[in-house]
This record gives C-alpha cells, sequence and structure tokens, in this order.
C-alpha cells in the first residue's frame, strides 16, 4: 500500500500551502545564489543575440498585408496590417532593418497596452472578419487558458460591448463576420460546447450549437481555408469526428461528414477540384500511417478516390487545399516534409495524383507550411530551420516551382553556421530497436572521442515528434563546448504511427528505456561521461525525466523537469481533475484495466522514490498550470528530499503551462534553467 503524506499540498488556495510553494522558491534563490552573476550573462547573451526591434514576414489576406512587429523594451508584439499596393502583388513588402512599420500601417492590437499592470498576458484567439472590418481576440490573465473574448470594430479602433468570459481557445468569425463561434470548457476544464454569438447582441442570447457529452472528446472550431464551411472538430486521442455547416447559412444545422468509429482519426479540408466541391479526407481507415481520400462534399459518405494512397513509414499529416493548388505536408526518415500539386496537372480520378516534394540539401532539417491564409495565393509560404540554420521563411512560387527566401532568423553579433556540426546517430534499446539520436555542436570545441558536457533531451509522448530546429538561447551553450542532443524516443511520432504506438499504454515503458539507452550510447561512444550528461524534459517529458531518475540515476549528473507529469497514477486514477478521462486514451485507464494499473504503478515517478543516489534534479513549475498541476512537482520534490536527493522547486507564483508570460521574462526564466546546467556540468566560469 502507497501512503500519500504530501496530498494536503493539492489545495492552492492553502495559505499553508501557499507559504510552502513560497519557502521554496526562497530556498531555490538561496541554493542557486552564486550563479546569479552566471544567469545575468546568459541572459544578456540572449538579449545581444536578439533583434529585439524587428517585424514579421507580413502575410497576405485579402486586401492586407498582416504582421506582428516587436519594439525594443517592451515584452510584447504589436499586431499590425497595411494595405496591398495591387490586387495582383503577392509579393510581402520587405520592412527596413530597424523593423519600421510599413506605410499605411494599421495597429489592431497591442499587446503590451493590454497586458499593462498585469503579471500575466496570454493572447489566445486572434481572427479577423472576412470583410477585415472587425477583430475578435481573447486574452488569459491568469495561466490557467481560461479566455475573455472581445470583438473590436477597426474602423474606429473600439471595442464593442460584446464580451464573454470563459471561452475556450480558437473562437472564429462565421464567413461574413456577423457571428462568433466559440467553446467553452466542462468541470474537468475539457471544451466540450460550440456556442454561436451574433456580434451586437449580449452574451447570455447565445445559442448552444453542439455539445458533446462523452469526457473523451475536445471540441474546436474553425472555418475551412475556403471559407465555404464551418466546421465543428472533435476528436480523443484515437477517434475523431467532423461536423460541416455550408458558411453562408450561419444559422443552419452542422452535419456530420464520417461518423465516428473507435480508432478512425480523419481530418476535413474542402477542395474544388475540376470544378466540383470535394472534400479531401485525411485518415487512418485501413492505413495505419494515414492516406488522403477524396470524396463529394454534397455525399461525404458516398464513393471514396483515393488521392494519396497509405506507404507504411510515410506518416501523412495534413493537406491543404489552394484554388488552384493542394500542399502535403507528411514525414518520413524522422523528419517533416511537404509536397505540392498543381491542380490541373493530373486528373481527378487518378489514384496516386503526383505531389512534388520540395528538397532541401541539409541532412537534419524542419520544413512546414503556414501563414497560408488567403485561398486564392499563387504562392505558399514555408517555415524552414535546422540544429544550425535560422528560422527561414520563404515563398513557394507554385507555377514555377521557384523558392524565394523572404527572411531569416537574424542573429546579432555575427553567426557562421560553418563552425557548427549536427548529425545522426542511433542508440539500441533492450528490445533490439533502433532509437534516432540528433546531435549539434561546435565543431571547433568538440573533438571527436574527447567526451564533452552534453545535455540530452526527450519528449516521447501524444505522437509529438522533437524536430530540428534553431534557437539562441542554445548558442549560449554550443559556445561552452557543450553538445545539445536529442533522443527521439518511442511515444513520438518521429517515424511514423507505429512508433508512437509502441510507446503509449502498456508499451509506456519503451520511452523511458529508449531515453536511457541513448544515453548509454551516448557514454559508450565516448561522446560524453554520466558526470558530464545532464537531461531535459517537460511536461509529459517531465514525467520521462522521473522515470529515468529511478531507472538510471547513475547515468545523469543532473535532470531538468519543467511543468513535470511526476504522479501520473494519482491523476489518471481521478476523472474529476482536469483532462483525466480525454488522458486514458494515451495512457491507458486504470480504474477498468489492472494490467494499466500495475504498470503505471511501476514507473509512477513520485510513487517509485528511492533510497539511491540521485542525480541533481532542478523542477520547474507553474501554480496556474490547468495541464500538470502544481501539485505534481512540489509532491515529488518532497519524496525525493526524504532520500536526500539534491533537489530544487521553482514555481512560477502567476503563470501557467507554458511558464512566464513576455518575452524579456521567458529569457530571464530560461537563463536560470541554463545557468544550473552549466553549474552541473561543472561550467559555472566557462
Amino acid at each position: 500500500m502507497f501512503v500519500d503524506d504530501y496530498e494536503w499540498m493539492r489545495d492552492k488556495e492553502d495559505p499553508e500551502v501557499v507559504a510552502h510553494l513560497e519557502a521554496e522558491n526562497i530556498f531555490a534563490d538561496a541554493q542557486t545564489g552564486g550563479l546569479a552573476e552566471l544567469r545575468e550573462r546568459l541572459f544578456s547573451e540572449i538579449k545581444k543575440r536578439t533583434r529585439e526591434t524587428d517585424l514579421s514576414v507580413p502575410v497576405r489576406n485579402g486586401g492586407w498585408w498582416y504582421y506582428t512587429r516587436t519594439a525594443e523594451g517592451q515584452q510584447y508584439g504589436i499586431h499590425c496590417r497595411a494595405p496591398i499596393a495591387d490586387t495582383s502583388d503577392w509579393t510581402p513588402p520587405r520592412p527596413s532593418d530597424a523593423g519600421e512599420p510599413l506605410p499605411g500601417e494599421q495597429v489592431l492590437l497591442d499587446d503590451n497596452v493590454e497586458a499593462a499592470g498585469l503579471d500575466f498576458y496570454s493572447l489566445g484567439s486572434f481572427d479577423i472578419s472576412g470583410d477585415g472590418s472587425r477583430l475578435l481576440y481573447a486574452v488569459d490573465t491568469e495561466g490557467d487558458e481560461r479566455y475573455t473574448l472581445r470583438i473590436r470594430d477597426l474602423a474606429t479602433g473600439a471595442n464593442l460591448e460584446d464580451e464573454i468570459s470563459g471561452t475556450a481557445g480558437g473562437a472564429t468569425f462565421d464567413a461574413t463576420g456577423s457571428f462568433v463561434f466559440y467553446t467553452t470548457v466542462d468541470e474537468a476544464w475539457r471544451p466540450d460546447t460550440v456556442w454561436r454569438h451574433e456580434v451586437g447582441t449580449p452574451a447570455a442570447s447565445d445559442a448552444s450549437v453542439f455539445h458533446e457529452p462523452d469526457e473523451r472528446y475536445w471540441v474546436g472550431v474553425g472555418l475551412t481555408r475556403s471559407r465555404r464551411y464551418l466546421e465543428i472538430e472533435l476528436g480523443s486521442k484515437i477517434t475523431s469526428e467532423a461536423h460541416l455547416l455550408d458558411a453562408s447559412d450561419p444559422t443552419g444545422e452542422f452535419a456530420v461528414v464520417w461518423p465516428r468509429r473507435e480508432g478512425v482519426e480523419y481530418s476535413v479540408e474542402h477542395a474544388v477540384i475540376d470544378g466540383d466541391d470535394r472534400l479531401l479526407i485525411v485518415h487512418n481507415d485501413g492505413a495505419v500511417d494515414f492516406e488522403v481520400t477524396d470524396v463529394a462534399a454534397a455525399d461525404p459518405r458516398g464513393p471514396r478516390r483515393t488521392l494519396v494512397p497509405h506507404e507504411a513509414g510515410t506518416r501523412i499529416e495534413s493537406v491543404d487545399a489552394f484554388a488552384h493548388h493542394l500542399v502535403l505536408e507528411y514525414r518520413r526518415d524522422a523528419l517533416p516534409r511537404v509536397a505540392v500539386l498543381r491542380l490541373g496537372d493530373t486528373s481527378s480520378d487518378e489514384a496516386g495524383a503526383s505531389f512534388v516534394e520540395i528538397p532541401f540539401a541539409e541532412t537534419l532539417f524542419s520544413v512546414g507550411a503556414g501563414g497560408n491564409p488567403d485561398w486564392s495565393q499563387p504562392v505558399v509560404r514555408l517555415h524552414y530551420g535546422s540544429f544550425v540554420t535560422p528560422a527561414t521563411v520563404y515563398d513557394l512560387e507554385v507555377a514555377t516551382g521557384e523558392l524565394r527566401t523572404l527572411k531569416q532568423q537574424e542573429v546579432l553579433g555575427g553567426y557562421d553556421p560553418a563552425v557548427f556540426v549536427q548529425r545522426r546517430e542511433w542508440a539500441t534499446a533492450d528490445d533490439g530497436t533502433r532509437v534516432p539520436i540528433s546531435l549539434v555542436y561546435r565543431g571547433d570545441l568538440v573533438s571527436p572521442g574527447a567526451a564533452a558536457p552534453t545535455l540530452l533531451y526527450g519528449y516521447g509522448s501524444y505522437e509529438h515528434s522533437i524536430d530540428p530546429g534553431f534557437t539562441i538561447s542554445r548558442l549560449s551553450l554550443l559556445d561552452r563546448g557543450v553538445i545539445f542532443a536529442v533522443a527521439h524516443v518511442r511515444g513520438g511520432g518521429e517515424l511514423g504511427r507505429a512508433w508512437y504506438e509502441n510507446g503509449k499504454t502498456l508499451t509506456k515503458r519503451n520511452t523511458f528505456t529508449d531515453f536511457v539507452a541513448s544515453a548509454r550510447h551516448l557514454t559508450a561512444t565516448g561522446v560524453t561521461t554520466p558526470d558530464l550528461l545532464v537531461a531535459e524534459g517537460g511536461s509529459a517529458g517531465g514525467l520521462l525525466m522521473g522515470a529515468v531518475a529511478n531507472l538510471a540515476p547513475d547515468a545523469f549528473a543532473g535532470i531538468l523537469a519543467v511543468v513535470p507529469f511526476v504522479d501520473p497514477l494519482t491523476s489518471i486514477l481521478d476523472p474529476s481533475l482536469p483532462l483525466t478521462v480525454i488522458e486514458w486514451d494515451e495512457w491507458g485507464n486504470p480504474l477498468e484495466d489492472e494490467e494499466v494499473y500495475r504498470l503505471m504503478k511501476s514507473y509512477s515517478p513520485y510513487e517509485n522514490v528511492r533510497k539511491v543516489r540521485y542525480p541533481r534534479i532542478l523542477a520547474i513549475t507553474s501554480i496556474n498550470d490547468t495541464r500538470v498541476l502544481y501539485v505534481e512537482p512540489a509532491k515529488w520534490v518532497a519524496r525525493l528530499r526524504e532520500v536526500g536527493a539534491s533537489v530544487l522547486l521553482k514555481t512560477e507564483m502567476s503563470a501557467g503551462h507554458g511558464g512566464v508570460s513576455g518575452r524579456y521574462e521567458a529569457w530571464r526564466k530560461r537563463a536560470f534553467e541554463l545557468a544550473w546546467v552549466l553549474d552541473v556540468m561543472g561550467l559555472r566560469e566557462a
């Protein structure tokens, strides 16, 4: 029997609990006081490398270029638009190096003004009506992901009287801008109801248009890219269902596309092919790694045509439709890919239409289509990067195949990608499975065969992939001779659906043993040594951190666990807690399945703390986190202290799952974490 001596910490309204968390913060600050100078140095490095006054690449939607700019000294972005010069102009205006406003700029929303006087600020929903006359936006001021929705008249800049509190994220205008569709949550904080609000009327008169009683399903609402249909999407971790409504009739009834069937996931995109309204459906019905099916919009349950057939090992993730082309996103060989099909190039009756993949030269990279709101646009906006290539924005001219570089993230003070090396290695797991590990480091500071300090990152849940990407803050590690590595463990999605399926529910232990195998591989091959190796993970990756601390405490010098899910059995056993029922498809239901209960009990970090020599541990949490409650790391740290572990708990007292708000505060938080990591590695003075 397990006796939980620290369950009293669950009530965050209890003054004794608050006092305990504040005392832990004081203790953590005292224990890391000697790192104050290093923290300030790291913060300064991040700040000096970042262009503080900047402007995003404008995105065209209708008659406007939309963009966000930042200004030196301000925590948040400023959302703006500027008029297009000509209806045929799809080349975004190039801002000056100083990040100055574009000619004719209209400020839509200044987050710095909205956040004035608040300890926490997060912008949720942000949508412009189809005619460009109205803005809806929603703000969270606690960190609990509950938003207050407001509507702004963009001609006057004044907010309307419409104000709706307690909404979830993802509100949207209908095609006319006369109605707003939004979601609210149940007692377990699950988005379960879709509402229709008529602009200019009291929120009390809003109509409930859809309610999902099954607690396994999460509900969202939006418009198709074509703006032809309103869509309600609902899904559990393994099953989904979509409902459509012709956008010309926003007060009409939604109709289901495919009725839900346990284990079948699908998503819907509206397309016009050969003059016909079609629905492109990405699904896994008889296709483990998904395929794309083309059906008549008027009869979605009628005959199916296969547009992109299933191919084992190539995980299809999405398809986007435009007036003249389709964009396919998929994953192969543990890397994301993008391909384009020009409509008209291939008969719509032909199976396996010839999408053309966009090639890139680097062996490790990440690419995705994003910022493509206009149905008629002749270009595809792509976002690219790698461990050594800063974030780069391209426009692909579909008609010619030309790839135009629009902007690359600037690193002030000079940055030479040629100095850095990125490569992949493979560890062998306990069952013989090969696990990919990505590494990046400075070639002039790290010598082959000479052990180097290494930060090993992992996640491994929800089919979420950790793709190669560039961050300025990481340079502060690499410039000190540290290797940054990612263990692409099972439970993630890097190698297709099977990679995910073999790291969830009853196979969850593979996630943990894969990470340990990756750490052992880096040590055995001379990349690093246990006394120079620090592990990092957050949220479900924080569960990974707690599990490997128990499984292989000798493999690591330190463990950084951010908002860690370290008391999973307690949470998953209580259906009244936020999001618990939804999580049963990911972790299993220990209330109904004894095998699941035994497995979760065997790997729960909190319940398996034992008297061993643990690595140094830093746990970071937020008091208003609704996804992983602060009480989990608070209890875990208390139990670790019982067995003499060197462990610190840092609680953000006005933040949520994503941590502090504001870019400068985020930089300071990262500097705190990196200073601790460097200290564990013995590089405090490096």
